[in-house]
């Protein structure tokens, strides 16, 4: 027996002599870059929305173990403190590989380098070996002093439930405010999308005009009656010209989309919606009766949502135009949401979602998107997750009141967007919690949002290309194209975003 308890003896020393060079290691390497730390909990999809009070706490929690774990009277309660910790931390991370919506590049652990797995067998084995000590602690203390302590057994299977079941509980409330509520922390999964092929187009004046299943349509602001057509891999190139243009117009902002297999040649100025197929790009006829616009969306051949400057005192206003019998115009004063001055405060982009039948609208300068059906009646009002609810902008009025100009450089929110099925894109202009400075100057932040579900998903970055930042995105099922200064550039959608996007029937 006395062999036995020297045993038990040495396996206690050595434990904690583990502990405390384990705490002191994850203790300074904390404490020396905290920032870091805080971004790695921020990042995380089970503790991103308590990252500013969990960093402090568990540093604090750490550096107490070490401290008491030096002294023989207080170290028994020590080791215990870090047995509950290292269980919370492996409960964590088995939480993480087995019910997380998915798993940040580092898991913000003691040691980088190790992979999400090996530190869980790593969490697994102290927590083992700790749990030893202490029921070995206790048998030899009972032995020779013939008397039961303060600690049992059952502490070991309350404390490994309670931590467990402490770790579920932040799971579950972080699930819930990050997606309905929060707190401006993005969530940056591992590789959503990975570089694929480029394309040198030589210009830069080229612009998204739709996409296919197969094949992606670009025009271009210097010449805009050529159309030029990619395949999905960019091997494969073909140049159209629009023909049967009416010479009688005089055209000032072409603007040419692509919806299946009809095209549409817009220009709000004169104004003018023609169409025809793209199977011989000659336009055939004209979604009459439209008034002059400054956005438009065609939803079929026969109608399309407008965006004018016909509101009162000359503020931006919805309609949707119908020409299947006899053209009509019906206006929606409602839809947008005035701040200042109608016009500045509630610009924005209108993009159409053909799976959804929908139209999308995102503010330029405040925290919101509005979904309306191909009436221009309001569906639903959604909210990007940074805090800017109202438009920071100042508005100057001259020449009488006859002409309104910007006062000031105004703070911008949002600035483009992209949609694919229930998949809204938005390239957000304003940081979250724990972002770096470096980050935001070499790329574009992309936030993606369930519309069906109203929630925020993730967030990931497009790094700037050959030096050139990101102009303009579009997002098909499999593949994600930029246009950065004369490059065309794909990206492969990989499947971590590929699952979010639903079959919309």
């Amino acid at each position: 027996m006395k062999l036995n308890n020297t045993f038990k003896n040495v396996i206690v020393e050595a434990t904690w002599l583990l502990y405390l060079l384990l705490f002191v290691y994850a203790a300074m390497n904390k404490g020396l870059d905290f920032e870091k730390f805080q971004v790695e909990l921020g990042q995380s999809p089970l503790l991103s929305a308590f990252a500013e009070w969990i960093s402090w706490t568990v540093l604090i929690i750490e550096f107490a173990i070490v401290l008491f774990l030096l002294f023989p009277k207080t170290r028994i309660k020590a080791l215990y403190a870090g047995f509950c910790l290292m269980c919370m931390f492996t409960a964590y991370i088995f939480i993480m590989l087995n019910y997380s919506s998915f798993l940040p590049c580092s898991c913000g652990g003691i040691l980088e380098k190790m992979t999400w797995q090996q530190h869980l067998v790593f969490n697994v084995f102290f927590v083992i070996i700790a749990g030893l000590s202490l029921w070995f602690h206790h048998a030899n203390t009972q032995f020779q002093k013939k008397k039961s302590t303060w600690f049992s057994p059952l502490h070991l299977l309350f404390s490994l439930v309670a931590s467990t079941a402490f770790v579920i509980v932040l799971f579950l409330c972080s699930e819930e405010i990050m997606h309905h509520q929060n707190p401006f922390i993005r969530r940056y999964p591992q590789h959503p999308i990975m570089l694929g092929k480029n394309v040198d187009l030589k210009f830069n004046s080229y612009y998204f005009a739709g996409s296919s299943t197969d094949r992606i349509y670009l025009g271009n602001y210097t010449d805009p009656l050529h159309v030029t057509v990619f395949d999905a891999r960019l091997q494969n190139k073909q140049v159209f010209k629009i023909s049967a243009i009416p010479q009688e117009i005089q055209f000032k902002r072409i603007k040419i989309l692509v919806r299946g297999s009809y095209f549409y040649l817009m220009d709000g100025t004169v104004p003018c919606i023609f169409w025809g197929r793209t199977s011989d790009w000659k336009i055939t006829n004209e979604i009459q009766g439209s008034h002059h616009f400054t956005s438009a969306e065609p939803v079929d051949t026969l109608s399309a949502i407008l965006r004018s400057n016909n509101g009162r005192n000359a503020a931006h206003i919805f309609s949707s135009l119908k020409a299947d019998r006899m053209p009509r115009i019906l206006y929606n004063d409602t839809l947008l949401s005035q701040q200042i001055d109608g016009v500045f405060d509630t610009d924005g982009m209108l993009a159409y979602n053909e799976k959804m039948r929908s139209m999308i609208y995102l503010y330029y300068y405040r925290n919101e998107f509005i979904v309306a059906d191909n009436n221009a009646n309001l569906l639903s009002r959604g909210h990007t997750i940074d805090t800017i609810s109202r438009a920071r902008i100042k508005v100057a009025y001259l020449k009488d009141n006859t002409q309104r100009v910007m006062a000031a450089p105004p703070l911008t929110v949002n600035s483009m967007l992209a949609v694919n099925g229930n998949l809204l894109f938005i390239n957000s202009k304003i940081p979250g919690k724990y972002e770096k400075e470096k980050l935001w100057k070499n790329a574009a932040i992309i936030d993606v949002y369930d519309l069906i579900k109203n929630t925020y998903l993730l967030s990931f970055a497009i790094y700037n290309f050959n030096e050139h930042e990101l102009q303009s995105f579009i997002v098909t099922d499999n593949y994600l194209f930029t246009l950065m200064g004369n490059q065309l550039v794909v990206y492969n959608l990989t499947e971590r975003l590929r699952k979010e996007i639903k079959v919309l029937k």
